[in-house]
């Protein structure tokens, strides 16, 4: 059966499924090899290392957000094509869960207790945003990979330049959400009023403190 003839109550089913590997369980990652993998791991101090890790557990927490807006946005999307594009960048954000947990174990860190509430909260979004119109739902996640964009280069910013590993797999992912970005906005995203724009940078900070040290 081809996945556009999939039921409302089939998708609703594949999308709990999902949510079960993305927040206990292996999420299902496209051929793509891990930007860490064969680089050599930088010598930090226990400060550097436990904050690195931190960061790495935020952009964590983040692409969980992630994966439950696009599954939200596709369970209510009305065309086809806008719901297999969702569908598609939600398969390369799965690569992002991987790449960061690996990082996380590696440096002897955790994935977020929180994750399940803000699952739960990005899904609600997502298909709200769904439910407003395609334009819309396409919009609010051009401005939420922006908004992700930026978040990244703040980690950058803070991560020594010796964590060549850490720095590797934020770098792809800040190219994965730019082209996730353009591709929404030009798939015909709408522009968001300010007001939305700045309730979901409130929102961000919101989480990325909490998550930093839960």
């Amino acid at each position: 059966m081809d996945e556009r003839d999939y039921s409302a109550a089939d998708r609703l089913l594949m999308g709990f499924d999902q949510a079960l590997q993305t927040l206990f369980g292996k999420p299902r990652v496209t051929e793509r090899a891990d930007p860490a993998r064969g680089l050599q791991d930088a010598e930090l101090t226990p400060d550097q290392k436990q904050h690195v890790a931190r960061l790495l557990r935020v952009d964590h927490t983040g692409e969980v957000c992630a994966q439950a807006l696009y599954q939200g946005q596709a369970l209510t999307a009305r065309l086809p094509r806008v719901r297999d594009s969702m569908q598609r960048s939600a398969r390369e954000e799965s690569d992002h869960l991987d790449w960061c947990h690996n990082r996380l174990l590696e440096l002897r860190n955790r994935r977020s207790l929180l994750n399940p509430v803000w699952y739960a909260g990005s899904f609600a979004i997502g298909a709200a945003a769904g439910l407003a119109g395609d334009k819309w739902s396409l919009g609010f996640i051009a401005e939420t990979e922006r908004q992700v964009c930026a978040h990244i280069d703040s980690h950058l910013q803070q991560i020594p330049m010796a964590d060549r590993k850490s720095r590797a797999i934020l770098e792809q992912m800040r190219k994965d959400e730019q082209q996730h970005a353009e591709v929404a906005a030009s798939s015909g995203g709408a522009p968001l009023p300010g007001p939305v724009k700045a309730a979901m940078r409130l929102t961000a900070k919101l989480m990325t403190k909490s998550t930093y040290w839960l």
